[in-house]
């Protein structure tokens, strides 16, 4: 972009100097900060000079990453903080009382300003020089900057060449501001931190229930200790086709997805082959990155933070974080105990939107103990204080470090097994017993309590790619299988159901189905063969050994639904199970199959092991030794 170089000239007389022109502000009045990377740092330092000459201004502002200076204790009498989103800059005089915090929804925020409900006398932001025609673009922030801008009674902008010229809805008029401060210098810049280990395992879950095509929503939400985590998930997309991002705030990760051809935006409903975002954070290679880029459109939080916008899009899936759930699917994500921590921020609005969106998905991301790892983040009941921002109504997918549950539409026992399930395995029994005790779950089911300690399962974990096209994902059964499992059971045929149990039964009893799933894994193996479907997967084949341990040997069977057998899925079953078992320091297998079973007779008499069996009464026992 070319700017009007003689702009000085041009607007002499709106032109001061930051001194000067904080000058204006008087005591009492309210004083809106640009946002994120975007502060005006000078304008900034300008107004806490005057802090013996001011009192009770009330600071107002989302997120910054400045110093903050006038966020310092003993300048509260001149300053008070109120901010919609708590950041580390101000998070300590916000939880001691003495700054406040708004929870509000990102995207009511701008209406705070229009309605004059919240009016603010002055706005202090950061923009670039204007061009030939009097346009100046807001760069990197127009969030809730543009609002503040309409709204404010005197507009002070720091003028910077540094700041990028950003494409979308941008654009102010020179004249649409009050006072203009000539600053050239480096804007804020964020380094992007390795990727803590427990976030990329977190990552790696949520990054699979992304489909190719899908429009992506990270949240701004950093969990203490473990970082941003919804940004985390960028990092496991790299084998995804046409990703769209429609997005509070982009960062430095995004740019090697669009390079290498991940992010497209091809499959986008609205702002086609577009990256739509309401600010950006990173260093100066995501700055020169967006910089006259028509390819990253820019828009105000009314229109990127709203849920229509956000529903129209198909495939939408929003990635926020997580500080604490209970086992109903209560969560909270801006407090712990009563203290504060971060901010709503646009979680619920993404969350609705994407719900709501055809093919899309809300996944809520949290790490499965607190820093030091002395408490669980999924708790019976959330600790006193703990604000609910998702409610149980809403919440669909929760992803730890241990696997993904989904609970919407589930029944509170549902999704009490299925929080357990993925809970750190040192809580889980305790867990269990207070689901017990608090009747959240069926007294019944506490003999299945020492069932629920799922083994770590990635040797257990493999994939088939079918000749189809299809990709079978093998894992460990969980006790959350068991309403995919009785969908599996029943749509067995009556020769199927007869060759893998040996009887014509034409239904299977609760406990049954509880047997399939709640397995002793200290001795048995059950490995689920699985395709993604539009609300979690299905079940397509179950393979399963039991261990003697008098012989060292194990009872092996496993059954294929019927559609898909005689595609290899047997076969490979078969020899994953062989590996899990080598591995576990098991003998061999035994097996008891009809005589009218051919095909599972051919799997194990060319597995390539030495196969013994012998035919009795209709029914072939094997031996099969590694």
């Amino acid at each position: 972009m070319e700017y009007n170089s003689d702009w000085k000239e041009r607007y002499g007389d709106m032109i001061a100097t930051p001194a000067k022109a904080l000058s204006h502000l008087r005591p009492g009045q309210r004083v809106f900060i640009g946002t994120g990377c975007g502060e005006p740092v000078e304008l900034v330092r300008a107004m806490t000079d005057r802090a013996g000459e001011l009192s009770d201004v009330e600071i107002v502002q989302l997120i910054t990453k400045g110093d903050a200076p006038y966020a310092e204790k003993h300048l509260a009498e001149c300053f008070t903080i109120n901010s919609f989103y708590i950041g580390s800059n101000v998070r300590g005089v916000i939880q001691e009382g003495v700054g406040a915090y708004t929870p509000i929804l990102l995207s009511d925020i701008p209406d705070l300003f229009h309605s004059g409900r919240l009016p603010l006398d002055v706005a202090l932001i950061q923009v670039t020089p204007p061009d030939a025609r009097g346009k100046m673009s807001l760069g990197i922030s127009v969030d809730i900057v543009r609002a503040a801008v309409e709204n404010a009674s005197l507009v002070i902008a720091q003028v910077n060449p540094n700041m990028p010229w950003t494409h979308g809805s941008s654009q102010v008029d020179v004249y649409d501001l009050d006072i203009l401060v000539p600053v050239e210098s480096p804007l804020i810049e964020r380094e992007h931190h390795p990727t803590h280990e427990i976030s990329d395992k977190i990552a790696r879950y949520a990054a699979a229930l992304i489909p190719n095509g899908a429009t992506l929503e990270l949240g701004l939400g950093r969990v203490p200790g473990i970082g941003r985590l919804p940004h985390a998930v960028l990092d496991h997309l790299y084998d995804k086709k046409d990703l769209g991002v429609h997005t509070e705030m982009i960062t430095d990760s995004i740019i090697d997805l669009v390079e290498c051809g991940v992010v497209t935006g091809r499959r986008k409903t609205i702002d086609r082959g577009k990256i739509t975002t309401s600010f950006c954070m990173g260093t100066r290679r995501l700055y020169d990155f967006v910089n006259d880029n028509p390819g990253v459109c820019f828009r105000p939080t009314e229109y990127v933070n709203n849920s229509e916008v956000i529903a129209g899009q198909k495939r939408m899936v929003a990635v926020n974080m997580a500080l604490e759930i209970d086992l109903t699917g209560q969560v909270c994500s801006d407090s712990v105990g009563g203290r504060f921590y971060s901010g709503i921020g646009g979680q619920v609005d993404f969350n609705r939107g994407a719900a709501r969106s055809e093919g899309g998905k809300s996944i809520l991301t949290l790490p499965s103990v607190n820093e030091d790892g002395s408490r669980s983040r999924i708790v019976t009941r959330l600790q006193p204080g703990s604000g609910v921002v998702i409610t149980r109504g809403t919440v669909q997918y929760v992803v730890t470090e241990y696997g993904v549950a989904f609970l919407h539409g589930k029944s509170i026992q549902e999704r009490v097994i299925a929080l357990i399930s993925i809970a750190h395995p040192d809580f889980r029994e305790q867990l269990f017993r207070e689901a017990i005790e608090t009747r959240l779950i069926h007294p019944e089911m506490e003999e299945f309590g020492d069932r629920l300690f799922i083994p770590g399962e990635d040797y257990m974990r493999t994939t088939m790619l079918l000749d189809d096209g299809n990709l079978v994902t093998f894992r460990s059964i969980r006790p959350t299988d068991e309403p995919h499992m009785r969908e599996l059971m029943y749509n067995l045929s009556q020769e199927t159901v007869y060759y893998r149990f040996m009887s014509r039964q034409k239904r299977f009893t609760h406990r049954q189905l509880h047997d399939f799933v709640y397995i002793d894994h200290r001795k048995d193996v059950a490995i689920v063969g699985t395709l993604p479907e539009a609300h979690g997967e299905a079940i397509i084949a179950v393979g399963r050994y039991y261990l003697n341990e008098r012989t060292n040997k194990a009872e092996v069977a496993f059954v294929i639904q019927d559609q898909w057998q005689g595609k290899g899925i047997g076969t490979f079953l078969f020899r994953h199970l062989i590996t899990i078992a080598k591995r576990n320091g098991i003998a061999g297998f035994t097996a008891e199959v009809l005589r009218d079973n051919y095909r599972m007779q051919a799997i194990f008499n060319h597995s390539g092991y030495k196969v013994k069996s012998r035919l009795e009464e209709g029914v072939y026992s094997f031996e099969i030794e590694f």
